[in-house]
């Protein structure tokens, strides 16, 4: 079995079962699963080739348990590390609007591939992520901004 952070070589396209294969060996939930393929499946290939074969990169389900507070499992990235690209996504975004979760995913991811700073003039690293999901065809919804 491959290790977290190494994908089969796809290049130049990544398809869906690939995709869908690789995001299933860090979440187990299903719906999560399939939301977060969503929004892989729709970055541009050198997006998917920059995350996918960067051993820093990892996705991760935050694990909340009410009362006892949250657990979170990596795999400590090895190799040539050059600092944390996780991107934590929460259960609920597997229950809450398609629309919001997509958002959300994006966001987070778009955070990871800009290793949590800037883009373009856009040095707020929040903004960063937010007009990077907006490019990639994920704004925040209506309700969120």
């Amino acid at each position: 079995m491959p290790m977290p952070g190494s994908v089969p070589d796809s290049r130049p396209h990544w398809n869906v079962a690939a995709l869908r294969e690789y995001v299933a060996r860090f979440l187990e939930l299903h719906p999560l699963v399939e939301r977060v393929v969503t929004v892989l499946a729709v970055l541009p290939a050198e997006v998917l080739d920059d995350l996918l074969h960067d051993p820093c990169f990892r996705l991760a389900l935050d694990r909340y348990v009410p009362g006892r507070g949250r657990t979170v499992l990596l795999a400590s990235p090895s190799g040539n590390w050059k600092g944390s690209r996780s991107v934590v996504l929460k259960q609920r975004l597997a229950e809450c609007a398609e629309e919001f979760a997509h958002y959300v995913i994006a966001h987070e991811l778009a955070h990871a591939y800009l290793w949590n700073g800037g883009w373009g003039e856009i040095t707020d690293r929040e903004e960063a992520a937010d007009a990077l999901a907006a490019h990639w065809g994920f704004p925040a919804p209506e309700r969120w901004s």
